[in-house]
């Protein structure tokens, strides 16, 4: 299942250039994945609540095109292979009128309320 969110390019986003500030694509892709595991059946808070966190373990990124101020970008978040029974690959990008602007493998972890890797519960990101 692929899901898309829209992210409208503010000033405060962008750099003195008039572009999207690299880092604020993290931002974005963040807030996919956060709608992403939401669209499994509870609020990410809930499921955090129950002793399930998710932490970005690893990304690869590549910055192909920079978007602008009063952009409407679109971020896209799909299940990718998974790594482990403890580790959930996602793939993202950022889309611009269905360009590709940025483009992520985002391997995340499942953490108990303790801090401790826990395998991921069943239905979550799958």
């Amino acid at each position: 299942m692929e899901h898309r969110l829209d992210v409208k390019v503010y000033y405060e986003d962008t750099d003195c250039l008039g572009i999207v500030y690299h880092a604020n694509y993290l931002k974005y892709m963040e807030r996919g994945r956060s709608e992403y595991i939401s669209l499994k059946g509870k609020p990410i808070n809930e499921l955090n609540a129950e002793g399930m966190n998710f932490a970005v373990y690893e990304m690869k990124i590549k910055f192909l095109k920079a978007a602008k101020l009063g952009d409407i970008l679109q971020v896209v978040t799909k299940p990718g292979n998974d790594k482990s029974e403890y580790r959930r690959r996602l793939i993202q990008r950022v889309e611009l009128n269905g360009t590709v602007m940025v483009e992520a493998e985002v391997d995340v972890v499942c953490l108990d309320n303790n801090k401790q890797l826990r395998v991921f519960p069943a239905g979550i990101m799958d």
